[in-house]
């Protein structure tokens, strides 16, 4: 049976629970375990496909063709694994189930309640993410008190009692903070979380403390006794040169141990050389090197948080420190690419959707074509990457993609009416359909041409495999034209163009899949890795 571990957070959001669920999972990974990892989000989206960037950060798509929280990701970055759908799920997503079941008359006229039916769906979805693992992390999104959140306190508090349980162990994580006035930290906020959770049924059994500073030995102690936790399970979290640093800290800090022995787990060892060895890269490299991101969801980093992590992972790898220049492509269209981007060793231009921002993108490819500077297009940069070679080598003035220009005399981008989804069920999509409804999701196969950038990049191999999150696909009608230009297509699914590369160039690549979801710490994606080496070495 599965051991059940479970992270909550109090005082306030953002205090980096996932990174805390991640960074243990991480740990018991690499003491042999076989870890589980699920994020539970109470709000009512069924999922976050539809939520702005902006609002929610970005949208993380699974192996298994899901739109997940960027927890997710932060899970497969840390350990090293691909999670699937059953690894996040939301009120919405409860509630629908539910609904959808006694409407076919699955509880036999029974009255529906949050008690028992909302709690025993939430339960048996825990249990299902659980099945085949030693040890599922488990982290509950949302602050300890808040009203969306109390089905699944239940349904957690329960658990400590489910016979088909093998064992629960509690993290709080929360908040210390340090008066400056007064000169001293407040455990305050702390006991006042813990005290809510014990209202509700649930009390921790090790507390990772938020704070900007070292907890001296006396305030650990008595955070330790106010919370009801032994002196060991009082866990520091200061903030870090980079969140893979964490697990260390934690290792150093012994968080196994208490974990091991209320668990019943034995002596945990974990081997994290490789991994201690990358984080030094990360915070001391010798090497550097400026990518130019042009993107426009600047507001929020977040928005982009895999493809930053990707980037990190590459840099590790090549003992150099990735500097990211943010360039809004908007600005772009005011102030001219070179401008922005002129001190830039390759330019990186990320996917996104709508019209907002397109012609600065454009502007930004072909100064990085005739320039001759390292370039990387992901997704809507890829599709754009096609757009701008045929405006300024083809000629074709007005050429654009459908979703921006429905009229374009030149749809170097379309809208295939009917695509193969990952099940190999036909999907229709018109410009009317519902676009969470109609996006290519999930990982789907891509052959790559012998000799091209894409094949040396990812090690010779003929097939690879890689993530999609888009609606519209680059037109095929045009191929023979952009390759006796000079643009060549050297990676096709079923059909589809994948990949394009520009041949009288140092190193040039769009992908209409999105690389940085299979990027981790340990095994950095090919594409990018090999995009960060050639910035690293252009002339």
């Amino acid at each position: 049976m599965t051991k059940y571990i479970f992270v909550t957070g109090g005082v306030l959001s953002s205090l980096g629970k996932g990174i805390t669920a991640a960074s243990v999972g991480t740990l018991l990974k690499h003491s042999g375990k076989n870890v589980g990892m699920l994020k539970i989000d109470p709000y009512i989206n069924v999922d976050p496909g539809t939520m702005s960037p902006l609002e929610h950060g970005e949208v993380f798509v699974t192996e298994d063709g899901a739109e997940t929280d960027l927890d997710i990701g932060n899970y497969e970055r840390f350990l090293d694994a691909s999670f699937l759908k059953s690894s996040n799920f939301t009120t919405g997503q409860v509630y629908s189930s539910v609904i959808e079941r006694e409407r076919a008359g699955g509880y036999l006229g029974q009255t529906i309640q949050v008690i028992p039916h909302i709690v025993g769906e939430i339960v048996s979805r825990i249990k299902k993410a659980g099945a085949g693992h030693d040890i599922l992390v488990v982290e509950l999104g949302g602050t300890v008190g808040d009203i969306e959140g109390l089905p699944f306190m239940e349904a957690i508090r329960q658990m400590k009692h489910d016979d088909e349980v093998a064992g629960t162990f509690f993290i709080h994580v929360t908040l210390i903070p340090y008066i400056k006035a007064a000169g001293e930290m407040k455990s305050k906020p702390t006991q006042h979380s813990v005290q809510e959770l014990r209202r509700i049924g649930i009390t921790p059994q090790m507390i990772i403390a938020r704070s900007e500073n070292a907890l001296p030995k006396t305030f650990k102690k008595k955070l330790a006794m106010s919370c009801d936790v032994t002196n060991d399970s009082v866990i520091e979290a200061l903030d870090a040169a980079s969140i893979y640093d964490v697990p260390m800290s934690f290792l150093r800090q012994n968080i196994l141990k208490p974990i091991a022995k209320e668990l019943d787990l034995g002596e945990l060892n974990p081997d994290m050389e490789e991994w201690d060895n990358l984080v030094k890269k990360i915070v001391q490299p010798k090497g550097r090197v400026v990518i130019g991101f042009v993107g426009k969801y600047l507001a929020l980093k977040e928005s982009y948080k895999s493809l930053t992590e990707a980037l990190i992972h590459a840099g590790a790898h090549l003992d150099s420190r990735v500097e990211i220049c943010w360039v809004d492509s908007e600005e772009i269209e005011e102030r001219g690419a070179e401008t922005l981007l002129s001190d830039c060793d390759g330019i990186l231009v990320a996917g996104g959707f709508g019209n907002r921002g397109v012609e600065g993108k454009i502007q930004a490819i072909q100064y990085a074509r005739e320039n001759k500077v390292p370039y990387l297009g992901i997704c809507l940069g890829m599709q754009l990457t096609l757009v701008e070679y045929a405006r300024n080598v083809l000629g074709y003035k007005d050429a654009n993609s459908i979703e921006f220009d429905e009229n374009t005399p030149y749809p170097m981008i379309y809208l295939i009416d009917n695509f193969l989804d990952q099940s190999g069920d036909t999907q229709l999509r018109t410009h009317q359909s519902p676009m969470g409804g109609t996006l290519r999701l999930g990982e789907y196969p891509c052959n790559t041409k012998e000799g091209s950038l894409l094949r040396k990049a990812y090690n010779g191999e003929e097939t690879i495999h890689e993530r999609h999150r888009h609606r519209y696909e680059a037109n095929p009608a045009y191929r023979e034209a952009l390759e006796k230009a000079g643009m060549v297509v050297t990676g096709e699914s079923n059909g589809l163009i994948e990949t394009v590369e520009v041949q009288d160039h140092p190193w040039f690549l769009g992908v209409q899949f999105h690389p940085e979801f299979t990027s981790r710490l340990q095994t950095p994606n090919p594409s990018i890795l090999a995009f960060v080496d050639a910035s690293l070495n252009a002339e």
